[in-house]
């Protein structure tokens, strides 16, 4: 079975980042889902929260990235759909933690608050790290819907 693409979407904030995520993604022998936006004038970060959500949730991807100027405006328009998990990560810590103890399906970073160094890593973790499962963690889990 072949994996699924990684989708990827910002807005005019988090474009310049999420392009160079994308590079590297395809880098290291991801396909990507771009699903936009494709340049740095102004648009609104719910409609690309929303359209990557859409995605994960018709299973055209299992895994997304998500980047605004914080994170915080576009994981909160992903996260209204119940199929998604974005978790908003500034470190490898914070990345690891929401893939092991959340099952998170989707990281979302900021721009604008994290440096590209640091998102990259955040990123490699993140794709790196499996759920740790087990009865407490699948518990709380399931309980977020």
């Amino acid at each position: 079975m072949t994996e699924k693409p990684i989708a990827i979407a910002s807005d005019h904030a988090g474009f310049e980042l999420k392009s160079l995520l994308a590079k590297d993604l395809e880098a290291t022998g991801h396909e990507v889902l771009d699903l936009g936006t494709y340049g740095p004038e102004s648009v609104d970060y719910p409609d690309f929260g929303v359209a990557l959500a859409q995605v994960i949730e018709l299973e055209k991807a299992d895994r997304g990235v998500l980047v605004c100027g914080s994170g915080i405006g576009i994981s909160i328009a992903a996260n209204r759909n119940p199929s998604v998990r974005a978790a908003l990560c500034h470190d490898e810590t914070t990345a690891r933690l929401a893939r092991e103890h959340n099952n998170a399906n989707v990281l979302a970073l900021g721009a604008r608050t994290t440096g590209v160094e640091v998102a990259k890593e955040c990123l490699k973790t993140f794709l790196a790290t499996d759920f740790a499962g087990g009865e407490r963690h699948e518990r709380r889990v399931s309980k977020l819907g």
